[in-house]
Protein backbone atom coordinates (compact mmCIF):
# COMPACT_ATOMS: atom_id res chain seq x y z
CA UNK A 1 0.00 0.00 0.00
CA UNK A 2 3.09 2.39 0.75
CA UNK A 3 4.19 2.24 -3.11
CA UNK A 4 0.42 2.39 -4.40
CA UNK A 5 0.63 5.81 -2.16
CA UNK A 6 3.57 7.02 -4.06
CA UNK A 7 2.25 6.04 -6.71
CA UNK A 8 -0.47 8.13 -6.33
CA UNK A 9 1.56 11.23 -5.48
CA UNK A 10 2.00 11.23 -8.95
CA UNK A 11 -1.53 11.67 -9.74
CA UNK A 12 -1.47 14.73 -7.24
CA UNK A 13 1.24 16.18 -8.98
CA UNK A 14 -0.26 15.88 -12.38
CA UNK A 15 -3.13 17.54 -11.27
CA UNK A 16 -1.53 20.41 -9.56
CA UNK A 17 0.63 21.06 -13.12
CA UNK A 18 -2.90 20.55 -15.36
CA UNK A 19 -4.97 22.50 -13.30
CA UNK A 20 -2.63 24.91 -11.12
CA UNK A 21 -4.04 23.65 -7.93
CA UNK A 22 -6.86 21.57 -6.00
CA UNK A 23 -4.52 17.93 -6.19
CA UNK A 24 -3.11 18.56 -3.19
CA UNK A 25 -6.53 18.03 -1.19
CA UNK A 26 -5.88 14.14 -1.81
CA UNK A 27 -2.49 13.95 0.44
CA UNK A 28 -4.13 13.51 3.36
CA UNK A 29 -6.87 10.63 2.09
CA UNK A 30 -3.66 8.62 0.50
CA UNK A 31 -1.28 9.31 3.64
CA UNK A 32 -4.27 8.08 5.73
CA UNK A 33 -6.30 5.63 3.77
CA UNK A 34 -3.66 4.07 1.45
CA UNK A 35 -0.05 4.41 3.35
CA UNK A 36 -1.79 3.98 6.76
CA UNK A 37 -0.60 6.72 8.59
CA UNK A 38 -2.62 8.28 11.59
CA UNK A 39 -4.25 11.32 11.02
CA UNK A 40 -2.30 12.82 13.86
CA UNK A 41 0.81 12.11 11.32
CA UNK A 42 -0.71 12.73 8.22
CA UNK A 43 -1.85 16.20 8.24
CA UNK A 44 1.46 17.61 9.57
CA UNK A 45 2.72 15.25 7.00
CA UNK A 46 0.10 16.56 4.34
CA UNK A 47 1.38 20.65 5.68
CA UNK A 48 4.87 19.90 4.66
CA UNK A 49 4.49 18.34 1.06
CA UNK A 50 1.63 21.00 0.32
CA UNK A 51 4.33 23.72 1.37
CA UNK A 52 6.98 22.37 -0.59
CA UNK A 53 5.06 21.92 -3.71
CA UNK A 54 3.00 25.03 -3.53
CA UNK A 55 6.85 27.01 -2.43
CA UNK A 56 8.23 25.48 -6.01
CA UNK A 57 5.03 26.65 -7.82
CA UNK A 58 5.57 30.55 -6.39
CA UNK A 59 8.68 30.27 -7.53
CA UNK A 60 7.49 31.28 -11.46
CA UNK A 61 4.84 33.13 -10.55
CA UNK A 62 6.80 35.38 -8.75
CA UNK A 63 9.48 35.56 -11.87
CA UNK A 64 6.51 36.69 -14.40
CA UNK A 65 5.36 39.47 -11.46
CA UNK A 66 1.95 37.59 -10.78
CA UNK A 67 2.38 37.56 -7.51
CA UNK A 68 0.59 40.57 -5.46
CA UNK A 69 2.96 42.06 -2.42
CA UNK A 70 0.24 44.19 -0.96
CA UNK A 71 -2.08 41.73 -1.03
CA UNK A 72 -0.12 38.91 0.30
CA UNK A 73 0.19 40.70 2.96
CA UNK A 74 -3.09 41.65 3.50
CA UNK A 75 -3.72 37.29 4.05
CA UNK A 76 -0.48 36.46 4.79
CA UNK A 77 -0.52 37.96 8.42
CA UNK A 78 -3.70 36.90 9.37
CA UNK A 79 -3.16 33.35 7.38
CA UNK A 80 0.09 32.84 9.46
CA UNK A 81 -1.58 33.56 12.91
CA UNK A 82 -4.59 31.74 12.08
CA UNK A 83 -2.90 28.36 10.59
CA UNK A 84 -0.68 28.31 14.40
CA UNK A 85 -4.14 28.42 16.29
CA UNK A 86 -5.48 25.80 13.89
CA UNK A 87 -2.66 23.38 14.41
CA UNK A 88 -2.33 24.07 18.20
CA UNK A 89 -6.65 23.55 17.77
CA UNK A 90 -5.62 20.42 16.46
CA UNK A 91 -3.53 19.05 18.90
CA UNK A 92 -6.20 18.95 21.18
CA UNK A 93 -8.71 17.56 19.61
CA UNK A 94 -9.61 13.73 18.62
CA UNK A 95 -8.41 12.74 14.96
CA UNK A 96 -11.66 11.20 13.86
CA UNK A 97 -13.00 15.13 14.49
CA UNK A 98 -10.23 16.32 12.14
CA UNK A 99 -11.25 13.66 9.42
CA UNK A 100 -14.80 14.74 9.85
CA UNK A 101 -14.03 18.22 9.19
CA UNK A 102 -11.45 17.27 6.40
CA UNK A 103 -14.35 15.53 4.71
CA UNK A 104 -16.29 18.43 4.81
CA UNK A 105 -13.82 20.44 3.15
CA UNK A 106 -13.44 17.96 0.56
CA UNK A 107 -17.13 18.49 -0.60
CA UNK A 108 -16.77 21.93 -0.31
CA UNK A 109 -13.49 21.83 -2.65
CA UNK A 110 -14.83 19.81 -5.39
CA UNK A 111 -18.24 22.06 -5.39
CA UNK A 112 -16.08 24.94 -6.05
CA UNK A 113 -14.24 23.16 -9.13
CA UNK A 114 -17.39 21.99 -10.18
CA UNK A 115 -18.72 25.57 -10.19
CA UNK A 116 -15.39 27.41 -11.48
CA UNK A 117 -16.20 27.23 -14.75
CA UNK A 118 -19.46 28.99 -14.66
CA UNK A 119 -17.93 31.95 -12.54
CA UNK A 120 -16.65 34.93 -14.20
CA UNK A 121 -14.21 36.74 -12.96
CA UNK A 122 -15.17 40.88 -11.52
CA UNK A 123 -13.42 43.75 -13.15
CA UNK A 124 -12.42 45.24 -10.27
CA UNK A 125 -12.16 48.92 -8.97
CA UNK A 126 -9.81 50.54 -6.75
CA UNK A 127 -12.64 51.30 -4.67
CA UNK A 128 -13.82 47.74 -4.48
CA UNK A 129 -10.47 46.38 -3.84
CA UNK A 130 -9.86 48.93 -0.43
CA UNK A 131 -13.69 48.03 0.87
CA UNK A 132 -12.95 44.03 0.50
CA UNK A 133 -9.23 44.60 2.32
CA UNK A 134 -10.63 43.74 5.85
CA UNK A 135 -13.08 40.82 4.32
CA UNK A 136 -10.28 39.51 2.83
CA UNK A 137 -8.48 40.26 5.83
CA UNK A 138 -10.14 38.27 8.09
CA UNK A 139 -10.99 35.35 5.17
CA UNK A 140 -7.01 34.86 5.44
CA UNK A 141 -7.07 34.41 8.90
CA UNK A 142 -10.05 32.15 8.79
CA UNK A 143 -8.50 30.29 5.37
CA UNK A 144 -5.38 29.92 7.96
CA UNK A 145 -7.17 28.16 11.04
CA UNK A 146 -8.52 25.19 8.20
CA UNK A 147 -4.60 24.96 6.87
CA UNK A 148 -3.57 24.03 10.39
CA UNK A 149 -6.35 22.04 11.79
CA UNK A 150 -6.91 19.68 8.21
CA UNK A 151 -3.96 20.11 6.50
CA UNK A 152 -5.18 21.61 3.25
CA UNK A 153 -3.71 24.58 1.67
CA UNK A 154 -6.60 26.22 0.75
CA UNK A 155 -6.02 27.55 -2.55
CA UNK A 156 -9.56 26.53 -3.88
CA UNK A 157 -11.08 28.84 -1.16
CA UNK A 158 -8.31 31.36 -1.70
CA UNK A 159 -8.38 31.70 -5.31
CA UNK A 160 -12.27 32.79 -5.25
CA UNK A 161 -11.64 35.38 -2.63
CA UNK A 162 -8.83 36.96 -4.15
CA UNK A 163 -10.72 37.56 -7.64
CA UNK A 164 -13.75 38.04 -6.13
CA UNK A 165 -13.16 40.16 -2.92
CA UNK A 166 -9.78 41.63 -3.92
CA UNK A 167 -10.36 42.46 -8.02
CA UNK A 168 -7.05 40.05 -8.93
CA UNK A 169 -6.75 38.53 -12.69
CA UNK A 170 -7.12 34.89 -12.21
CA UNK A 171 -3.04 34.78 -13.16
CA UNK A 172 -2.23 36.71 -9.94
CA UNK A 173 -4.82 35.78 -8.28
CA UNK A 174 -3.31 31.93 -8.43
CA UNK A 175 0.66 33.01 -7.79
CA UNK A 176 -0.77 34.86 -4.89
CA UNK A 177 -2.80 32.38 -3.65
CA UNK A 178 0.77 29.29 -3.98
CA UNK A 179 2.42 31.97 -1.47
CA UNK A 180 -0.16 32.39 0.82
CA UNK A 181 -0.77 28.18 1.21
CA UNK A 182 3.29 28.30 1.77
CA UNK A 183 3.43 30.93 4.81
CA UNK A 184 0.24 29.06 6.37
CA UNK A 185 1.68 25.78 5.85
CA UNK A 186 4.88 26.53 7.04
CA UNK A 187 3.25 28.51 10.51
CA UNK A 188 1.35 24.77 10.88
CA UNK A 189 4.11 22.76 10.81
CA UNK A 190 6.48 25.27 13.23
CA UNK A 191 2.99 24.33 15.47
CA UNK A 192 3.11 20.61 15.02
CA UNK A 193 7.03 20.55 14.96
CA UNK A 194 7.95 18.66 18.71
CA UNK A 195 4.43 17.54 18.88
CA UNK A 196 4.08 15.10 16.52
CA UNK A 197 6.85 12.60 14.98
CA UNK A 198 7.12 13.06 11.60
CA UNK A 199 8.24 10.52 9.01
CA UNK A 200 11.03 12.63 6.97
CA UNK A 201 11.94 10.00 4.61
CA UNK A 202 8.68 9.20 3.34
CA UNK A 203 7.82 13.30 2.96
CA UNK A 204 10.89 13.52 1.26
CA UNK A 205 9.77 10.56 -1.72
CA UNK A 206 6.54 11.69 -1.64
CA UNK A 207 7.38 15.56 -2.64
CA UNK A 208 9.76 14.13 -4.77
CA UNK A 209 7.37 12.08 -6.98
CA UNK A 210 4.59 15.26 -6.39
CA UNK A 211 7.06 17.54 -8.25
CA UNK A 212 8.05 15.05 -10.88
CA UNK A 213 3.87 14.89 -11.82
CA UNK A 214 3.86 18.81 -11.49
CA UNK A 215 6.54 19.04 -14.22
CA UNK A 216 5.08 16.50 -16.19
CA UNK A 217 0.97 18.26 -16.02
CA UNK A 218 2.80 21.55 -16.90
CA UNK A 219 3.80 20.38 -20.09
CA UNK A 220 0.59 18.37 -20.19
CA UNK A 221 -2.02 21.30 -20.02
CA UNK A 222 -2.03 22.92 -23.46
CA UNK A 223 -3.32 18.94 -24.72
CA UNK A 224 -6.16 18.83 -22.29
CA UNK A 225 -9.62 21.18 -21.34
CA UNK A 226 -9.25 22.69 -18.57
CA UNK A 227 -12.61 22.93 -18.20
CA UNK A 228 -13.71 19.13 -19.09
CA UNK A 229 -10.39 18.25 -16.46
CA UNK A 230 -11.38 20.49 -13.71
CA UNK A 231 -15.01 19.12 -13.33
CA UNK A 232 -14.09 15.29 -14.05
CA UNK A 233 -11.74 16.20 -10.92
CA UNK A 234 -14.08 17.83 -8.98
CA UNK A 235 -16.30 14.70 -9.24
CA UNK A 236 -13.67 12.43 -8.16
CA UNK A 237 -13.15 14.42 -5.02
CA UNK A 238 -16.63 14.98 -4.40
CA UNK A 239 -16.26 11.07 -4.28
CA UNK A 240 -13.73 10.48 -2.07
CA UNK A 241 -14.68 13.47 0.22
CA UNK A 242 -18.03 11.73 0.45
CA UNK A 243 -16.06 8.36 1.48
CA UNK A 244 -13.94 10.26 3.75
CA UNK A 245 -16.83 11.84 5.47
CA UNK A 246 -19.69 8.59 5.27
CA UNK A 247 -17.60 5.45 5.24
CA UNK A 248 -14.08 5.07 6.23
CA UNK A 249 -12.60 6.92 9.15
Amino acid sequence: MTALGFILALLIGLSLGLLGGGGSILTIPILHHVMGYDVKHAIPMSLVIVGITSGVGSIAHWRTGTVRLQTTFAFGVPAIVGAVLGADLGLRVSGELQLTVFGIVMLAASVSMLLSGMRKTPRAETEHRRKALPVITLMGGAVGVLTGFVGVGGGFLYVPALTLLGGLPIKQAVGTSLVLILLSCTAGVARYQGNVALDWKAIALFTAIALIGVALGTRLVRYVSQTALRHAFGVFVLVIGALVLFVGR
